[in-house]
């Protein structure tokens, strides 16, 4: 049973599919005809969490044979879920919302598919990130998809840095305990920008808020309590453009050259000539003067 024509290097006599099936993200409906049919035709469906599976295949009277694989034994599961499909099963691989692989589980197994000469099929679907950008009213020429930022705080404020000089909307995923502080430290590392905080959507209960950053602390701050899937979307560095960070760079090692400035004094003149965070600047400048100690002055 073949659902699509095979792709010209996978030799369908031997080989099956793995279908990458992209699932609601709250609204139950909101589900392709397409990933419906796939997912009542396949043999397997290898799923995040079964339960939750097992729920909306219930809703669209799908009996499926399902197979758990989420983040904590995906690495084990994936040889065996691509052997199967090398000795012909057809296996969709689901999460418990949106697209597999992205910020969920599932490269693992896409990636031992590739290896394997198996060429993954996708069917698209919902997606926090581009569902929250496309009524944002953010820019949506250029984005660039973050989705979560680590636990540790040191690391995640060096992501921040690095992104202080990204000229398209930044899109992050966040917890609904965690975003206070994550919005706290967007502040100090990439200023007051406009922004959007975007939660549940699809759901019952969805939610928007747009403003500057400050603006929406104090508006998730005023509740008791923040619930639900969260999605933050910031604008980027609009006084630059793409090329911008090698260019800065460049300027940097240029200048320390030159003018043997201390590293301060050098990040206020740049940060103030492109508008970017200070902090941000230094680091540039500490990163460049450890990279190449020869050519810069003191």
């Amino acid at each position: 049973m073949h659902l699509i024509s095979p792709a010209p290097e996978q030799d369908m006599d031997k080989n099956g599919y793995l279908y990458v099936v992209a699932t609601p993200i709250g609204n139950i409906n909101d589900i392709t005809i397409r990933a419906l049919k796939v997912l009542s035709e396949v043999d397997f469906i290898a799923a995040e969490d079964t339960r939750e599976t097992g729920k909306l295949l219930a809703f669209h009277k799908i009996k499926g044979k399902l197979v758990s694989c989420h983040e904590h034994n995906e690495t084990a599961k994936a040889q065996d879920l691509i052997d199967r499909v090398k000795k012909g099963a057809s296996i969709a691989l689901v999460t418990d919302a949106g697209t597999p692989s992205v910020s969920d589980p599932g490269y693992r197994i896409v990636q031992t598919a590739i290896q394997n000469r198996i060429q993954p099929v996708p069917i698209p679907g919902p997606s926090a990130a581009i569902a929250a950008l496309s009524v944002s009213g953010l820019p949506t020429d250029t984005y660039k998809f973050v989705g979560f930022l680590s636990k540790k705080k040191g690391k995640r404020l060096e992501q921040l840095k690095k992104l202080a000089i990204e000229p398209g909307t930044i899109i992050f995923y966040e917890s609904p305990k965690r975003i206070s502080r994550l919005l706290h430290e967007m502040l100090e590392v990439l200023g007051n920008r406009d922004a959007v905080f975007a939660r549940e959507i699809t759901k019952r209960f969805e939610e928007f808020h747009r403003g500057k950053i400050t603006e929406i602390i104090k508006k998730i701050e005023r509740k008791k309590t923040v619930r639900g899937e969260c999605t933050l979307l910031v604008t980027g560095n609009v006084k630059t453009d793409p090329v911008c960070l090698r260019d800065i760079r460049e300027e940097i090692a240029e200048k320390l050259k030159e003018t043997g400035k201390k590293p301060s004094a050098l990040a206020h003149e740049i940060a103030e000539e492109y508008g970017l965070p200070r902090k941000t600047i230094y680091q540039e400048i500490l990163d460049i003067k450890d990279r190449y100690p020869s050519e810069t002055k003191e």
